[in-house]
């Protein structure tokens, strides 16, 4: 993880003290467990995972995302990030050159009383004084040009942490859109089932006023369409805040967004044919990934930067200036100029053991963040595990449901017949119907489960972030000295990802 430190290794290192940086080993696992990789493909993942959204064929939800990228806030606060590390990384290497420049100056206008054999007389006179002074530390330690190692590390990892916040705000976009498809679907369903139970309850009603069956079934009739009704108001509360979300989401006020989603929809279905690679790709996508082991690089350097004050600290010293009793008279007094320049060195010694417990918090900083890139490597191969036979095991339950409401639907057909026919009371009807709003409602839900375990699978493979090449150049959104001309409220954008 990190080769050398101190003298020993100093002409080695580059005339740098502290170690070299080398990337920390990363368990990842050789194979996925639920996962064959189809016939033919290669050893890189589709480009399907960089674009992953456009695999559900909706431009509606392509729309969205773009429209997310150019608008987004929370974006637009990491891309400021990487502004915040860039020109840090500038004070950096301005650091290389001498530290301390400053021109001075300065006039003076006295007045003086001397006391002389013929009484006291006043005397008047300027003093102006002009000097330029300069102070450079040499970097014979390296301090510095492990600065800006730390520095570019840092940058790095800023620009992953923005990729990062992309990979999860497509993929909350495309959970919202999906969410709120599903709650269509549900609705819609919900009104289909109002429908037929309404029309069991006048039947029931009918019934018990001609006297062909008992007030109980007119009741119970009742029962289960009221009941089905209760849920719609459910729905709409869901589907509104689902649509709130979708608008924090584009950078846009709280507005209605059927005129743009519409209203009515089917839940997206992706294309079955997809190749998500190997675990070890996660190391290359996944963000976060990248910014730990970005981080830990930085933590590195930060460790030569503590080394080299345990050694002497050589500078430049240098000066010049010149005097005169009046302004004008600056530039014109050969006489008056001082100046001198010359080598200086400052050694912290007798620290009683600071810095060197200095470098030891380093050292030790450096070591937790290794293993917390570790572990962000393992929990990133969870996650993509737990993503695969979450959608694996929700395509067979839809399955199943499906042919559950098949049977339902059928079973429900037969029991209304009967009962119109008065072979039987409605208590049957009562239950089938109930039986199949549940189950039709529970396979939307199903349907639903399909879509959103497929984005939490891109979310954990790290795709997405790959969208801000589809949609500009790679820099990150405008900043805020921007985003304040012209608040962006727009939808439906026909450029970008």
């Amino acid at each position: 993880m990190t080769g050398g430190c101190g003298l020993g290794e100093w002409a080695h290192n580059g005339f740098k003290v502290g170690p070299n940086y080398h990337t920390p080993p990363a368990p990842v696992a050789v194979s996925w467990i639920d996962y064959q990789r189809p016939e033919g493909s290669t050893t890189q993942p589709s480009a399907d995972v960089d674009q992953w959204w456009r695999s559900f064929d909706d431009p509606v939800l392509n729309s969205l995302v773009s429209d997310m990228y150019a608008q987004n806030l929370t974006l637009r606060a990491a891309g400021e990030r990487i502004a915040q590390a860039r020109a840090a990384r500038g004070i950096a290497v301005g650091n290389l050159f001498p530290q301390a420049q400053s021109l001075t100056g300065s006039y003076d206008a006295v007045k003086a009383s001397n006391e002389t054999a013929n009484g006291a007389r006043e005397q008047y006179y300027g003093n102006a004084q002009a000097s330029f002074n300069v102070s450079w530390e040499l970097d014979f330690w390296g301090r510095y040009r492990r600065a800006i190692e730390s520095a570019d590390a840092s940058l790095d990892a800023s620009i992953a942490d923005f990729d990062d916040v992309l990979v999860v705000l497509v993929a909350d976009v495309a959970s919202n859109y999906v969410q709120y498809r599903t709650l269509q679907e549900r609705l819609d369903l919900t009104y289909q089932n109002v429908k037929i139970q309404e029309d069991s309850y006048r039947l029931a009603t009918d019934n018990f006023k001609t006297g062909r069956t008992t007030e109980r079934d007119m009741q119970q009739a009742r029962q289960v369409l009221e009941q089905t009704r209760a849920a719609i108001p459910v729905f709409e509360i869901q589907l509104r805040q689902t649509n709130d979300a979708l608008c924090v989401l584009l950078g846009i006020p709280s507005q209605k967004l059927a005129d743009h989603l519409g209203e009515t929809g089917t839940i997206p279905v992706s294309r079955p044919n997809w190749d998500i690679g190997i675990p070890a790709d996660l190391l290359r996508r996944r963000p976060d990934v990248r910014r730990a082991e970005r981080e830990a690089a930085a933590q590195s350097a930060v460790i030569g930067i503590a080394q080299s004050e345990l050694y002497p600290h050589f500078t430049l010293d240098g000066s010049i200036g010149v005097a005169a009793e009046h302004l004008p008279s600056l530039g014109h007094t050969p006489d008056s100029v001082a100046a001198f320049g010359g080598p200086a060195f400052e050694w912290n010694i007798l620290n009683y053991g600071r810095l060197a417990n200095a470098v030891e918090v380093q050292k030790a900083r450096f070591r937790e963040l290794v293993y917390r890139y570790q572990e962000t490597v393992l929990r990133a191969n969870a996650e993509a595990e737990n993503a695969l036979i979450r959608h694996a095991k929700s395509k067979q339950r839809a399955d199943y449901l499906a042919i559950s409401v098949s049977a339902a639907q059928r079973t429900v057909q037969i029991t209304y017949d009967q009962y119109h026919q008065g072979v039987i009371d409605f208590t049957p009807v009562f239950l089938f119907e109930g039986t199949l709003t549940t189950q039709q409602d529970e396979l939307a839900q199903a349907q639903g489960d399909i879509a959103q375990s497929l984005i939490d699978l891109y979310r954990a493979l790290g795709g997405g972030w790959q969208a801000q090449s589809y949609a500009a150049p790679h820099a990150p959104p405008p900043t805020t000295q921007h985003a304040t001309s012209a608040r962006p409220t727009t939808l439906g954008s026909t450029t970008g990802p």
